[in-house]
């Protein structure tokens, strides 16, 4: 049976050649009716006039991405990222985003532990400026791999402990297949995030076998080992209701036609999730 768009939404990240226009243009040319915006696809035209697009294309936007990157070396790095994250919380009131979604950050020889405290203390104090704008932090753990330098928060059950510790309905997480697909308590951590009502985001695509680059290789939907109508059963299990996200950096996939690559991701998403 062939998983209707209703619930689709797509990443302007997918289809990184485009710009928001061509982006917007496309879903509808398909019929898919979400739409996650990227920061740097706001920036040809400012988020003002972005929102307007948005707003007239009759797109539901789902997410801002990205905000966080907390931990640094000294105190006036960590204090420039909070003022990049208001910013981006700015952006998502504009554009009609929900939530920002959060890439904790690492720094390469900075211990995991002391990361993750900074993490905390940095998600901490932007909660009231995202409370009071109504906009949803949605901590996104990344795959083991990149915990040396993009994100010290790498498993379901470690964002959970954010949101246990700040402890506000304005902090969730967004659970991304790729970045939790080897977890063996990815199912459990599902129910729990559910559960606490803080699983906010769900985000699809494949993990290759013979993946040929960490960040820039992950597969269309049913191109790779993920079995990912298991876990978005979990998470609806779980009582989420969200759209599913398809977030694919394929530098392979960004160096084709663009149509042809949109009508791909459709005919999979329909297929496989």
């Amino acid at each position: 049976m062939l998983t209707d768009l209703t619930r689709c939404s797509i990443h302007t990240m997918t289809m990184r050649p485009w710009s928001l226009a061509q982006t917007i243009s496309g879903l509808q040319r398909v019929g898919v009716p979400g739409i996650t915006v990227w920061r740097q696809h706001l920036q040809p035209y400012g988020a003002e006039v972005a929102g307007r697009m948005l707003r007239a294309s009759g797109l539901r936007v789902t997410a801002l991405c990205r905000g966080g990157f907390f931990p640094a070396k000294d105190k006036p790095a960590r204090e420039a990222a909070l003022v990049d994250n208001r910013r981006a919380i700015d952006e998502a009131v504009t554009i009609g985003a929900p939530m920002v979604v959060l890439v904790c950050g690492a720094v390469p020889g900075m211990p995991l532990s002391e990361a993750r405290q900074q993490i905390h203390d940095g998600i901490a104090a932007l909660e009231p400026y995202a409370k009071a704008n109504r906009v949803k932090l949605a901590i996104e753990p990344l795959h083991p791999l990149y915990a040396a330098d993009r994100s010290a928060v790498n498993t379901m059950a470690q964002a959970r402990a954010i949101c246990e510790a700040v402890r506000s309905p304005w902090v969730g997480i967004a659970a991304d297949v790729y970045h939790i697909w080897w977890d063996p308590d990815a199912e459990v951590e599902l129910a729990r995030a559910g559960a606490a009502g803080w699983l906010c985001g769900f985000h699809v695509c494949d993990w290759r076998v013979e993946t040929r680059d960490l960040l820039n290789d992950r597969g269309l939907m049913g191109e790779g080992c993920i079995d990912i109508p298991h876990l978005r059963n979990a998470a609806e299990r779980a009582g989420f209701t969200g759209f599913n996200e398809v977030e694919i950096f394929s530098t392979t996939r960004w160096a084709g036609d663009q149509d042809a690559w949109l009508d791909a991701i459709v005919d999979a998403y329909r297929r496989y999730t």
